[in-house]
């Protein structure tokens, strides 16, 4: 187990740091916010249930406490309110992204960056060009949090496990993303196949409502903000299984953002599609095929993010 710092300590960095400590990913985890007494609060607050854990330390502090950090996840910005789609908050989150990328670098130079902060494919393109960073260190928390609630809507639908269901949601975090069906499988089935192939063929409730799940996945988000006001269980858990998946090493296909390099037609932009990722960061990417409307997809929503990263000022 290594060290882990977390730059914000609202309630998307606490909850990773909470989860962090309860799933024994990291033996010092160090919360870091521009609202000192909110980190100390929080830090204290999850380290007091160290006795019931794996033993790590929990702490607050600053930029030069991520110094050999193994990991730097970044979840600092403006939270999205009622209303406000992702890609609203992005000249605010950039502006508060580049002084953090200034700070905690010169500390934490070879740390694998994670970036949770909306609109993450914009920011995790921005960290690309302004923080000197390697660019296999640098990880887009990206659509894995679609990805989980995708994989738990079909397994809810096909009465299964979530982990017998490979399926993942790829482009932008946000309104342009999209499923590629063409690669999912329920249990080594594609998913129309699967049905015949189940002891629970009469209990599945699935209609080939492919839209209609896709808008579920796309608004969950909102949904959630309108009903409590604000993400963070789901995304901790999502970004605490990336932290895993690096200090694992194996290999873990992951659907995260990740810099674009001509893979698909797309180049200059992050957005997700599957990577491997490991103790080194983005090992490559796996370049399943796509249907030819899949990848006019991926286009589109990769067109989308630069129109907006036209407009921003980094």
């Amino acid at each position: 187990m290594g060290k882990i710092s977390v730059i914000g300590a609202g309630s998307v960095g606490a909850a990773i740091a909470n989860d962090l400590m309860i799933q024994g990913v990291a033996s010092e985890i160090v919360l870091v916010d521009v609202n000192k007494k909110k980190a100390i609060g929080e830090a204290l607050d999850i380290y007091q249930g160290a006795p019931f854990c794996s033993p790590a330390i929990v702490r607050p502090g600053d930029y030069p406490d991520a110094a050999g950090s193994d990991i730097v996840v970044i979840t600092c910005g403006v939270a999205r309110k009622p209303g406000m789609t992702r890609l609203d908050l992005a000249q605010i989150n950039v502006n508060i992204l580049k002084d953090v990328a200034a700070n905690v670098t010169q500390y934490a130079p070879n740390a694998i960056y994670v970036i949770v902060s909306n609109p993450v494919d914009v920011l995790t393109y921005v960290f690309h060009k302004i923080s000197g960073i390697p660019e296999h260190q640098i990880i887009g928390s990206g659509t894995i949090l679609d990805t989980s609630r995708l994989q738990s809507a079909l397994a809810k639908r096909f009465c299964i496990s979530p982990k017998n269901v490979h399926a993942y949601v790829y482009g932008e975090h946000g309104d342009s993303q999209f499923v590629p069906w063409s690669l999912v499988h329920i249990s080594n089935n594609p998913i129309e196949a699967y049905r015949e192939s189940s002891p629970d063929k009469d209990r599945i409730q699935w209609n080939q409502d492919y839209a209609q799940l896709e808008e579920f996945v796309k608004k969950s988000g909102a949904t959630i903000i309108e009903n409590k006001g604000a993400t963070f269980f789901a995304v901790a858990m999502s970004v605490c299984h990336i932290c895993k998946s690096i200090y694992a090493d194996a290999g873990t296909a992951l659907s995260v953002s990740t810099m674009m390099h001509g893979e698909y037609g797309v180049e200059d932009v992050c957005l997700s599609t599957l990577v491997l990722v490991d103790r080194n960061g983005v090992r490559g990417k796996i370049l399943n095929p796509l249907t030819e409307e899949e990848t006019a997809k991926l286009r589109a929503s990769a067109e989308k993010l630069k129109s907006v990263i036209d407009q921003i000022q980094y």
